[in-house]
């Protein structure tokens, strides 16, 4: 609130107060003229107290004879002039009366009366027909309008009514001090040539037209979250010198109908009084959603109605004028295919999760402002980072960052990043939860088993770090599997080597314990989902193999799961015993693991239950040499 928002009642009560003083000054509470009944007016005239009188519509107004007037309300005048001039007031109102006239009366006694007692009368008409349509219909409306103009002024806008169609478009004209460029972008090297391409034919179109090509009209960035898409959308921005408009989806829906149209035209028309220039339609899927009727729960019109005018705009301008689209989004198995044909997004760039290399160059881009230390590894820490995003990675820098300052740190060194990595992947340390020694005893058997099953186990990933501090929500331990690189296909025995890592805690806690614990939820959870996608979705089924039964595609890096047809009783029934065998064949050989390897069971938990986590090194120092890892089948 600023100061003059603070202190605006005064100015408002400062206001009031003159106004009633004036008007007490300038209208003074004098008493009326006063009212007399019939009667007493004929008696008033028959008396010859009544000097005059003037006929109305519906009243007569007197005035007494002032030889015959006492005024009661006369007192010694004041000596400010104009209390002198309200006496005077006082006087001709007290000289004054009211009759109501009698409907329909015949007057001609009343005017025999008033010619015998010598009264001075008249008729009076008033045509106010035109005063009264100003003081009941113009006067109050100025007065909303300008209350209603107020208001709006407050709210900071201008002229509401005939800005509500405008679009909400923020123009970037001109290169600000720091522009994002391309030098910022890393890991979507690809992506990065085909929007070069878009800049390079804005500033020097003949070079593509001399050929007889046109400008692209949209251009759709499509990938998962955090990976760069609006990043990527304000490096062309940084890179062209032309406007660039940016807009949200939701942006031009509101709850009038109508307005989302409006301001798609407006966006186009004044995108073409700008031309050459790029139109970043970010979450377009806002807007664009397919309108077939019970696909997603049918159209809503007004939004319907906006992605028929940005349809209609998209055909109706030539690619030579030099205006492009660029759209973003992560819901591409929802556009309308309409907004996806030739001719409106000519071109899709799939903007997709950074490989290891990506992932070292987004180390590099957000670590360029961090004071690093001497044993910071990016490579090791894209190593670690299988999966993340460019927001992730960012997020990671950020972190660690921050975990140095707390610590008084100098620079960020490598043990701050791991630390960042795990609070991202597992969540907050929580080294104050107490935990029973019984528990705790069987939390580090059970992270114990997950760690040599996975580093024993082909196909399970490597053990990067063992803990059994409480992370996150109800995680009492976890034991971090990463690759030491990217993979793109897995093998039937790779999967059920993952499903055996994810199995090896509950073998452990039986074959120590002779009893299992409710610790092992998430990871049942998990080999479940794997074992059922091997024979759903991947085909590896010994009863019905080589059969997808999805009814579309994995989406992928969009991270859906995909539907699911329905199947019959008996396809289902052979599913579940099918995922049944896996399962238990994966959880007794990981028994026969541990069973062979109790001796380093028996050493890891004793070293987790004194140091409470084991690193990379350390844990390779425990297990030895694993060289003559065999898959035991």
């Amino acid at each position: 609130m600023t100061k003059r928002e603070k202190y605006s009642w005064i100015y408002w009560l400062c206001v009031l107060l003159l106004f009633i003083g004036l008007q007490w000054m300038l209208f003074p509470n004098t008493q009326g003229p006063k009212e007399l009944s019939y009667s007493e007016f004929l008696d008033s005239v028959q008396a010859g107290k009544v000097q005059k009188i003037v006929f109305l519509p519906d009243k007569i107004i007197g005035f007494f004879d002032s030889e015959n007037t006492v005024p009661q309300h006369i007192t010694q005048a004041p000596t400010a002039p104009w209390r002198i001039r309200v006496t005077s007031v006082e006087q001709q109102v007290q000289k004054q009366f009211v009759v109501n006239r009698i409907p329909n009366m015949n007057e001609e006694y009343l005017i025999s009366q008033l010619r015998e007692n010598r009264v001075d009368f008249k008729g009076h008409f008033e045509d106010k027909t035109l005063e009264n349509f100003f003081l009941n219909w113009i006067l109050p409306f100025i007065f909303l309008l300008g209350v209603w103009g107020y208001i709006f002024r407050r709210m900071g806008t201008k002229n509401p009514m005939l800005e509500i169609g405008k679009n909400k478009a923020r123009i970037i004209a001109e290169k600000p001090e720091n522009p994002i460029t391309f030098k910022d972008v890393a890991g979507i090297d690809e992506a990065v040539e085909e929007v070069k391409e878009l800049v390079d034919f804005l500033k020097n179109p003949s070079k593509y037209t001399r050929l007889g090509g046109k400008l692209p009209k949209g251009v759709l960035l499509v990938g998962p979250p955090g990976t760069g898409k609006t990043l990527l959308a304000k490096a062309v921005a940084g890179e062209a010198d032309v406007p660039f408009f940016s807009i949200s989806g939701s942006d031009f829906v509101e709850m009038f109908v109508g307005v989302g149209a409006a301001r798609v035209r407006d966006l186009f028309n004044e995108a073409k009084a700008h031309a050459p220039c790029i139109i970043f339609i970010d979450e377009i899927d806002a807007i664009g959603k397919s309108r077939a009727a019970g696909v997603y729960g049918g159209g809503y019109d007004e939004r319907e109605n906006t992605l028929n005018q940005l349809l209609v705009e998209m055909d109706g301008f030539d690619s030579s004028v030099g205006v492009i689209i660029m759209g973003a989004t992560n819901r591409p198995d929802v556009l309308d295919p309409a907004l996806l044909r030739p001719g409106r997004f000519d071109r899709q760039i799939v903007v997709d999760k950074p490989d290891m290399k990506g992932r070292e160059d987004i180390f590099k881009v957000h670590t360029k402002k961090i004071k690093l230390g001497p044993d910071v590894d990016l490579k090791r820490l894209a190593a670690q980072t299988p999966g993340f995003a460019g927001a992730e990675i960012a997020n990671v820098c950020n972190e660690a960052a921050i975990l140095a300052v707390r610590k008084n740190k100098d620079a960020v060194t490598m043990e701050d990043f791991e630390e960042a990595i795990e609070r991202v992947i597992a969540g907050l340390e929580k080294k104050n939860k107490l935990i029973n020694e019984k528990e705790r005893k069987i939390v580090a058997y059970h992270e114990s088993g997950h760690a040599i099953v996975g580093y024993f186990t082909p196909g399970a990933e490597e053990v990067q770090k063992v803990s059994i501090v409480p992370r996150g929500i109800g995680a009492l331990g976890y034991t971090m599997q990463m690759p030491l690189e990217d993979r793109y296909l897995m093998t039937e025995n790779e999967l059920r080597g993952k499903i055996k890592g994810l199995l090896g805690g509950r073998a452990a806690e039986e074959i120590v314990f002779q009893e299992i614990s409710t610790g092992a939820s998430n990871d049942l959870e998990r080999a479940a989902q794997l074992a059922r996608n091997m024979i759903v979705v991947y085909g590896m089924s010994k009863k019905i193999p080589n059969i997808s039964l999805v009814n579309r595609s994995d989406p992928g890096f969009l991270g859906y799961s995909p539907g699911i047809e329905r199947r019959s009783e008996h396809i289902e029934k052979m599913i579940d015993e099918e995922m049944t065998e896996i399962i238990n064949s994966c959880y007794e050989e990981a028994k026969e693991l541990l069973n062979k390897k109790k001796d380093l069971l028996e050493k890891m938990a004793s070293v987790l239950l004194e140091k409470e986590v084991i690193n990379y090194d350390e844990i390779k120092q425990l297990l030895g040499d694993k060289e003559n890892k065999q898959s035991i089948n």
